[in-house]
């Protein structure tokens, strides 16, 4: 194994209502509101939803019997195990009904902030180690020079903040992905969070990927089987990809007024993995802006949010933040702002040798015959019009150019003087005038 990677701790079964860090009145409402709302009777049933072990869920369920809000319908048939069955008693719907009119939430029970807090350390992106053969490993499709993974590699490893910058073309939105790659190791999610009361759904299917669950099996002996607490979902480490669509209210808590619910701000759901900010400067707020949010998180490791009562609070700020951009950082920046940035990275479109490299293997990959004509011409004629500027792109664009004519034409696929013309001339776009 080239990365070391620490056992990531896992996150223990609670054994009571009180291991679980709520308030009992928040778990007799949230058991209320998910029997309500999906209909369910059996303890092994409740304890799936709702996220807690078998005892812990049936210890919820008497404490509640005992208020008189659940009554017991007696043993239920062989397909559920001959397990009791529960129903809600007239005073428990009320209660539900009651409680869905202030929120909305069912189903798993939330971590409360603090517990969520120490998860955190214990799975931190900074306790990671990079070597340099995992990262080029994680990089195998992209010809990097040396030197770029001589300073890729410490920032990686630091988990701090890095700004790529560089002419369009050459590669930064790949590296960031196989960045994200090189990382590889799986950490726990909270399907939501607890903070003074409210919930926050935290774990979100389309950022947070290869779900696990730990549950417990209600045939065990030992009644408990859970491997970690079944508040959190194992996953690969999140990756929070975005672009020009970014906007700074994305990065504060949503709250749906009609549901009367929270979800996760989007670094929130990033937390222990990678925020990837692609084409920085092309978002509708200046990118001064974007980066004047970040500065506490990025220096202090902790994030500032607020509820719709205006109240604020903390949460962990744990994450490798990846800012991307074609434009010089001078131009975009302020010197303060740059100072907040940990690793400064630039990526600069190959020479001729390396563009070549780039070529002859894209050109295997796709199964392009290499034709020496071709490539002279296009070194000797095409490059001098664009002042030798080569970009890591255009390889990739030229062979399929190249690919899609020969398909077009009915002839097998080959490189030819005349065909890196015709490549050529979907590259760019003459700048002329059109007459309306």
């Amino acid at each position: 194994m080239n990365m070391q990677v620490p056992n990531v701790i896992a996150p223990t079964p609670p054994r009571s209502i009180a291991d679980t860090g709520l308030s009992v009145v928040m778990m007799r409402d949230i058991l209320l509101k998910t029997m309500f709302r999906m209909n369910l009777e059996t303890v092994s049933e409740i304890s799936r939803q709702i996220a807690l072990p078998i005892p812990v869920a049936q210890e919820l369920i008497d404490m509640v019997r005992s208020q008189k809000l659940l009554e017991a319908t007696g043993t239920l048939h062989a397909n559920s195990g001959g397990e009791m069955g529960y129903q809600l008693a007239d005073a428990g719907k009320a209660r539900a009904l009651d409680a869905l009119s202030q929120s909305e939430y069912y189903g798993a029970m939330p971590v409360p902030l603090e517990i969520y807090r120490e998860q955190v350390r214990k799975q931190s992106i900074r306790n990671i180690q990079i070597t340099r053969q995992r990262l080029t490993s994680a990089m195998g499709h992209l010809i990097l020079p040396d030197e770029l993974l001589d300073h890729l590699g410490p920032a990686v490893g630091a988990g701090r903040s890095i700004l790529m910058y560089g002419p369009p073309g050459n590669g930064k939105s790949s590296i960031s992905n196989g960045i994200r790659d090189a990382i590889g190791d799986k950490i726990y999610i909270p399907r939501a969070v607890e903070y003074a009361g409210q919930v926050i759904t935290v774990y979100d299917p389309i950022v947070h990927s290869a779900a696990q669950a730990s549950e417990d099996d209600p045939t065990a002996l030992r009644r408990s089987s859970n491997r970690f607490d079944n508040r959190y979902v194992l996953c690969d480490r999140p990756t929070v990809i975005t672009g020009g669509e970014l906007s700074l209210d994305m990065l504060d808590l949503t709250y749906n007024p009609t549901a009367r619910t929270y979800t996760a701000s989007l670094q929130m759901k990033a937390t222990g993995g990678v925020f990837i900010i692609d084409d920085l400067g092309r978002q509708a707020e200046p990118p001064q802006k974007i980066v004047n949010r970040w500065i506490v998180p990025l220096e202090e490791n902790r994030d500032i949010l607020a509820l719709q009562s205006g109240e604020k609070f903390e949460v962990p700020f744990d994450t490798l933040v990846i800012f991307s951009t074609n434009f010089h950082p001078n131009e975009i920046f302020d010197k303060a702002a740059l100072r907040r940035i940990f690793f400064k990275i630039k990526i600069d479109g190959p020479n001729q040798e390396m563009f070549l490299k780039i070529f002859a293997m894209v050109a295997k990959k796709k199964k392009m015959p290499l034709d020496e004509k071709a490539l002279i011409h296009l070194l000797k004629v095409k490059y001098p019009t664009i002042n030798n500027v080569y970009a890591n792109y255009q390889p990739v664009f030229l062979i399929d150019q190249m690919i899609a004519i020969c398909h077009f034409e009915g002839i097998p696929y080959q490189m030819s003087p005349e065909l890196i013309e015709r490549a050529w001339a979907n590259m760019f776009v003459r700048d002329e005038k059109i007459v309306h």
